[in-house]
């Protein structure tokens, strides 16, 4: 039986209706965006961002139009776009793109809300055409992506079980060359695998694949480079003795998941084993931190609190997590600076880590879903060091 990653007509049209409802409350007569994310989630058009302009116009009270060059329009029409679609020649062309959408959609004095994200370029490009219209910055689009329905669940659930079966590969791809005697692999070699591994799965299980910036792998390192936490897979190959760290996700749908576990190859050292397991320590406490009703702050101050405890304070180098959803880092926030209250059918990373300059990183991370009574993991691989050492 084969899996769909497309969502249904009535999941944008319910989609939509939220947005413009938030709209009128803010007074706003329609939406626009040019966030490929944004764009995705109110109309199902997935694509390349580039130069030429691709934006939404949600009307608070009537239709949603998806501008779009005309090479794109088969692409959309293909993905079956929730939207009227208005497209222009070419970029920068004779007929400007905004132009396309002033065209349609009419010059009448409006209060337009725009993403915040939008570049300073294709607002004043936009504003050039729409000259009658009165442009405010909003986050309303953001704020409607924090909660995930039923539908976008099961497909962050589908992307959490391929990232489990990364992780597995991962493992079983070291442990074979151990027994083996084969060579250890490289960094590199390794996230090449796993990244394999994940697309493979999907394109042999699942019908309408989609393709966004990274389908699927992730960051591996391993000893001193994974004390950087955002380090690139590199040639260095694995030796017995290193901590390395899978750092891996995928994404269903467009919809992301990671799931992050910290190795060690051989027998661990004291050392290794009291990071280890202070850094488990603070992702179960940070678990049991993120519920409703708890502002992003709070559960960031409760978690990050067992590292400090542990004497283990300057390693720190992040908070505990992000939001997750079309983006594989969006918000809310789990740090300090974000009062965010959490929800039920919120998707937050918990992903709390040390960094060990010359030594190594920790970092045990899953995308948890918030729900009714607390928050589940959506990811399952064992995070404990006792199923997370590899013998040599």
């Amino acid at each position: 039986m084969t899996f769909s990653q497309r969502l249904s007509p009535a999941f944008f049209a319910d989609v939509q209706d939220k947005v413009r409802a938030r709209a009128a409350e803010d007074d706003l007569d329609a939406v626009f965006t040019d966030d490929p994310e944004d764009v995705a989630y109110l109309t199902g058009f997935f694509h390349h961002p580039c130069e030429r302009p691709v934006a939404v116009w949600l009307e608070a009270t009537g239709r949603c139009v998806l501008l779009l060059p005309e090479l794109e329009r088969e692409h959309a029409e293909a993905q079956n776009a929730a939207a009227e679609l208005v497209s222009y020649p070419e970029y920068p062309g004779v007929l400007p793109p905004f132009a396309a959408l002033a065209n349609f959609v009419g010059t009448a004095n409006r209060r337009v809300g725009h993403t915040t994200s939008i570049s300073y370029q294709r607002l004043a490009a936009a504003r050039a055409e729409l000259s009658t219209m009165e442009f405010v910055p909003t986050d309303l689009v953001t704020v409607c992506r924090y909660v995930k329905t039923p539908e976008e669940v099961a497909l962050h659930a589908e992307a959490a079980r391929i990232t489990d079966l990364m992780l597995t590969a991962g493992v079983e791809l070291v442990t074979g060359a151990v027994a083996a005697g084969r060579e250890l692999p490289s960094e590199a070699e390794l996230a090449s695998y796993v990244g394999k591994v994940g697309t493979g799965t999907m394109y042999a299980e699942h019908t309408d694949v989609v393709v966004v910036s990274m389908l699927a792998g992730g960051l591996v390192y391993a000893g001193a480079n994974s004390a950087y936490p955002h380090g690139l897979p590199s040639g260095y190959r694995l030796t017995p003795g290193d901590t390395f760290m899978l750092s891996l996700g995928c994404a269903v749908g467009g919809r992301f998941v990671e799931g992050e576990r910290t190795f060690v190859l051989g027998e661990p050292t004291e050392e290794q084993r009291r990071f280890h397991q202070a850094v488990w320590e603070a992702q179960q406490v940070g678990g049991e931190a993120i519920r409703p009703g708890v502002e992003c702050r709070a559960a960031n101050a409760t978690c990050l609190a067992v590292l400090r405890d542990a004497g283990l304070g300057g390693y720190l180098r992040h908070r505990q997590g992000h939001g997750i959803g079309l983006g594989m880092h969006e918000p809310p926030w789990l740090e300090d600076g974000d009062d965010t209250v959490l929800e039920p059918g919120m998707i937050v990373s918990n992903e709390p880590g040390i960094y060990v300059p010359g030594h190594a990183g920790y970092r045990i991370s899953d995308s948890m879903l918030v729900t009714e009574e607390g928050a589940e993991p959506l990811t399952a691989f064992p995070r404990g060091l006792e199923d997370c050492v590899i013998p040599v």
